[in-house]
């Protein structure tokens, strides 16, 4: 990997100074004794900066937000299963052991590179009920009714993700679907032990838990929180997931576990039907693919507004010496957020389900587009978002899950799957022992409405029955050339995008080693509000005073995203594992 001096705060300075030698040993795990939280992890020092070190493995890897997850697909790995099969072990792990984030209760993507060069797109996105409406989040007189769309049973989208993982493993995968659930189904019903980090993130919805008998009945041990030490059994998962094992996807959307979910939600004011559920489908699609410095990213396409998203980003950059300027500079910092600012306002106003909606996507990614926007950028001014064209956009909710992949065979697999917010709805059906999404909050409840994150968008986004809501998940491959060089994503809502650029960017132009390029304090613009949100140890005082003097306004937020990736050594051919510090329950390993 190509080594450079990284330029523009203390931290990068430290890491240029110290090198970036990459460590031997086949896993490594922070201390759990962190908030897992990414919105309480502590800040990164320069020490840790420049010591961070991936995890380096020969053959394979795998990097999840939960250690045992990671552990599920490598033994998946180590049995001669392939990066699809130990996708779909992880995704299934993951609703066991990150309940509050790994799901079957909501939907997600899947982008796959296979050793044979070809990329595919897999899209798992929950759907719209069929009596979802514009307007169904609105009072009388025209109000967005708080709540409606986030904690009631009208904001559950209909779930995607068993069909989804179940989808890819009958076309790539190579193992019996039973094979690969048998671990989730062991850590459901047989438990495990919980460590800090699990117990911080049940804290934060203890009373949640507590308003819904057969909830409170998993989630609390005997009407009082969990504590660090305990085992936390789900035996009524257990018995989901033995069904959905079994049967397949039929069992999830027409038979007992539909069933129970369209029960619980007509009982609660929901709308959910066994129309709804038997009529769910997963698409297949070509992943956006675009050019920059010598790099294919390969990304989602809509209902994904990610990958698009990130490819306009990097149209924009690509002219400029963001590795002579260095990381965190000023004047890397002024052109990548005017950039971040323009592709959001894009973002906001042209994207939504493909299936309702036409995606200027070419146009959009194209080197024209790109230019136009480029030359409204002042070399030594902010741009107030006002001054640039586009509509207001919705909420995204940050608690989502992203895992990277890489198999002996050179298949590689990234996914980022969610239920929107913390625990999603918060609603389990009846005795299914699985949260439901809130994913209907996705949509624009009411056009020129800023949600809870601040994001505005339009009617290309509004609700409508059986669309799929737009999304900023951005589960990415980087090839290089046309070898695989980086698989990438993040949880985080809208700054997902960001996320997944900067740790793409910090590989590719600032010389880090990817556990670097992932811990590295992050920027994020999404055009509205119209202010920059930076983490801890970004900009030096220096740098900051500049750029103020320039128009910008900071808003320091503790932290955001976790970004779980790997990077193929393009000299030496080993994979180099990152779990993000932000999320100190995760696992980098590999053999």
């Amino acid at each position: 990997m190509q080594k450079r001096v990284v330029a523009g705060t203390a931290a990068a300075m430290v890491v240029a100074a110290l090198g970036m030698a990459a460590s031997g040993t086949s896993s490594a795990r922070a201390g759990i004794s962190n908030l897992a939280l990414d919105t309480t992890a502590p800040p990164t020092t320069l020490a840790a900066l420049a010591a961070a070190k991936p995890v380096i493995a020969r053959h394979a890897m795998v990097v999840t937000d939960q250690h045992l997850a990671t552990e599920v697909g490598l033994g998946i790995l180590k049995e001669g299963g392939n990066a699809v099969d130990a996708a779909v072990a992880v995704g299934y792990a993951l609703a066991v052991v990150n309940p509050c984030c790994g799901n079957i209760g909501g939907g997600g993507f899947m982008v796959i590179h296979l050793a044979s060069g070809k990329n595919v797109f897999l899209d798992f996105r929950e759907k719209a009920p069929l009596k979802a409406s514009p307007t169904m989040y609105q009072n009388a007189k025209g109000e967005v009714v708080p709540g409606l769309s986030t904690k009631s049973y009208l904001s559950v989208g209909v779930p995607g993700t068993v069909m989804g993982l179940n989808a890819a493993l009958k076309r790539y995968g190579t193992m019996p679907l039973a094979r690969v659930m048998a671990p989730a189904i062991k850590l459901a019903r047989d438990g495990y032990v919980l460590e800090q980090g699990d117990v911080n993130v049940f804290d934060t919805h203890v009373k949640q838990f507590a308003r819904h008998p057969n909830v409170a009945a998993i989630f609390l041990n005997h009407g009082k929180p969990y504590t660090a030490g305990e085992r936390l059994r789900q035996p009524q998962l257990a018995k989901t997931l033995r069904l959905i094992a079994r049967d397949g996807s039929a069992a999830f959307y027409r038979g007992s576990i539909a069933r129970a979910i369209v029960a619980s939600s007509k009982a609660h004011g929901g709308i959910l039907s066994m129309k709804d559920l038997a009529d769910y489908s997963v698409v297949w699609d070509k992943p956006v693919l675009c050019e920059y410095h010598g790099y294919t990213i390969v990304s989602d396409p809509p209902p994904s507004s990610g990958g698009t998203t990130i490819c306009e980003i990097l149209q924009i950059l690509a002219p400029y010496p963001l590795a002579k300027w260095g990381y965190g500079s000023v004047d890397t910092l002024h052109y990548l957020i005017e950039a971040e600012r323009r592709a959001f306002a894009d973002r906001n106003s042209e994207l939504g389900d493909p299936a309702f909606v036409h995606n200027p996507v070419e146009r959009l990614i194209s080197a024209r587009h790109a230019a136009a926007l480029r030359a409204s950028i002042l070399a030594d001014k902010a741009t107030p978002s006002s001054q640039i064209k586009g509509n207001l956009s919705t909420q995204e909710g940050t608690d989502t899950t992203h895992f990277s992949i890489v198999d002996a065979h050179g298949n590689a697999v990234a996914v980022t799957y969610t239920i929107n917010f913390l625990f999603g709805s918060d609603y389990i059906a009846g005795n299914t022992g699985f949260f439901l999404n809130d994913e209907m909050d996705d949509f624009t409840s009411k056009p020129g409405v800023p949600n809870a994150f601040g994001l505005v968008q339009g009617t290309a986004n509004q609700i409508e029955p059986g669309k799929r809501p737009l999304s900023s998940m951005s589960p990415t491959i980087v090839l290089r050339g046309k070898r695989l060089y980086m698989v990438t994503g993040s949880p985080g809502g809208s700054t997902i995008i960001s996320t997944t650029l900067e740790s793409f960017l910090n590989v590719a132009e600032f010389g880090m080693n990817v556990q670097q390029a992932v811990n590295a304090p992050r920027v994020h613009e999404q055009w509205y509000p119209d202010q920059v949100f930076v983490e801890p140890g970004l900009m030096t005082a220096a740098v900051q005073r500049r750029l103020e003097e320039m128009g910008y306004r900071f808003k320091v937020v503790q932290s955001w995203g976790a970004d779980e990736a790997i990077v193929v050594d393009p000299k030496t051919h080993l994979l180099e594992g990152a779990n993000d510090r932000r999320r100190p329950a995760g696992l980098a390993a590999g053999y």
